[in-house]
């Protein structure tokens, strides 16, 4: 008999609020390298999917709350923490994420989660939201973590 299967996906969601609008010069250097950026990910070992606006380009159209043009999304799934912790910390992302502040408020509570979803699952712009506010009400748990506490997939098929 085999062993468990693991029918389970990464997924990631990271909020945060632009210093100005996207059209403006001061985010200029931001929006110049989404393209490239999200290709990136596209083509990564591991990556799965990524959400993205009714242009199919990116993200940055959509808004998680309604009442702040400045606030965006980015949400994606994949294989595994390791696959996404790669993509983030040892690819050309890396040089875009030490730029953040440049474009990017400080937020003073958490505004990244990790989660894990069934195979084949996409996640809302409401269900990322939900785990980011998990993760600051509850804290680290299986249902919303962070790299720093990484949990492992749930074992077995996933049902639903």
């Amino acid at each position: 008999m085999l062993g468990p299967v693991n029918d389970f996906h990464l997924a990631q969601v990271n909020v945060g609020r632009i210093l100005a609008p996207l059209d403006t010069p001061r985010l200029a250097d931001f929006v110049a390298q989404l393209s490239e950026i999200n290709a990136l990910a596209d083509g990564s070992p591991g990556f799965v999917w990524r959400m993205v606006d009714d242009g199919g380009a990116d993200a940055t159209s959509l808004r998680p709350q309604s009442d702040d043009d400045l606030f965006l999304i980015n949400c994606s799934v994949w294989e595994s923490v390791e696959a996404l912790r790669d993509y983030v910390y040892r690819s050309d992302h890396l040089r875009v994420l030490a730029r953040r502040r440049e474009w990017f408020e400080r937020l003073s509570d958490h505004h990244f989660a990790l989660w894990w979803v069934p195979a084949g699952h996409r996640p809302s712009v409401e269900e990322a939201m939900e785990r980011v506010a998990l993760l600051r009400e509850k804290g680290e748990s299986p249902d919303a973590f962070t790299f720093r506490a990484p949990h492992p997939p749930p074992t077995g098929v996933a049902v639903g």
